[in-house]
């Protein structure tokens, strides 16, 4: 991918394809022409969290949970007393 096509597909301008990908617009005038794979696919990230801005909240509310430290377990035992 160019820096050209990224930038027209994060919306046109330095500053909000900066916003998009969470960095700075200084960050972005520092990128080659020709996007390393890393950085492309931060690029199609961006898209893909702009696309479906709800996958990402789903995807946390099906995180399992962690199980409760020793620590948390005895309290909730003394303060349940």
């Amino acid at each position: 991918m160019n820096k050209a096509k990224a930038l027209e597909l994060l919306g046109g301008s330095v500053s909000s394809a900066a916003s998009a990908i969470g960095i700075s617009p200084s960050a972005i005038t520092q990128w080659p022409d020709e996007l390393p794979a890393r950085i492309a696919d931060r690029v199609y990230a961006a898209i893909a969290r702009k696309a479906f801005p709800n996958l990402e909240a789903e995807s946390q509310q099906n995180q399992p949970q962690a199980p409760a430290t020793t620590a948390q377990t005895a309290t909730e035992n003394v303060a349940g007393a």
